[in-house]
C-alpha cells in the first residue's frame, strides 16, 4: 500500500508504538524524566523542589509508574537514616529525543491548537445558547 498505510498500521490499538504515547501521556511522568535527565540521580525531596508544583504523593506515584515501566531505577542505600535516589535507565534516557521533538512541535503549533480550542468552545457555547428549552 504505501508509506501512509504503513504509518497507520503502526498506530493501531494493538501496536507497540502506543506504549510510548501512553507513557508520555501522564502529566508528570515526562517532567520527572526530564528533571532526572537534567540533574542525574536525585532523591525524591530534591526532585520535588526542582520540579515545583507537585505533591509528594503525586511524585511518588509518578516514580512508581516510571519504575514499573523500566524508565527509572530506584537506588536504596544502606545507611542511617535510610536514603534512596532515582536515576534514569537506558530506556528512560532514550525518551529524551522524542520528548524534545514533541516540545518542538508544541512550540510551533501551540498557538494554533489553543486558537482551535477557543473557536470550538465558542461554537459549542453559541449552539447551547441558541438551543430551544
Amino acid at each position: 500500500m504505501g508509506a501512509s498505510m504503513e504509518l497507520a498500521d503502526g498506530f493501531t490499538s494493538d501496536c507497540r508504538a502506543r506504549l510510548a504515547f501512553e507513557i508520555l501521556a501522564n502529566r508528570w511522568d515526562s517532567v520527572v524524566v526530564y528533571t532526572l535527565a537534567a540533574h542525574g540521580p536525585t532523591r525524591p525531596a530534591q526532585l520535588r523542589t526542582r520540579i515545583g508544583g507537585i505533591s509528594a504523593k503525586v511524585l511518588n506515584e509518578a516514580l512508581r509508574r516510571l519504575e514499573y515501566n523500566g524508565l527509572v531505577e530506584r537506588r536504596p542505600y544502606r545507611q542511617a537514616p535510610p536514603r534512596v535516589d532515582y536515576a534514569l535507565t537506558e530506556a528512560g534516557a532514550a525518551l529524551l529525543e522524542p520528548m524534545r521533538l514533541m516540545g518542538a512541535w508544541a512550540n510551533r503549533y501551540a498557538d494554533a491548537v489553543l486558537d482551535a480550542q477557543q473557536r470550538f468552545e465558542e461554537r459549542c457555547h453559541d449552539r447551547a445558547r441558541l438551543r430551544p428549552r
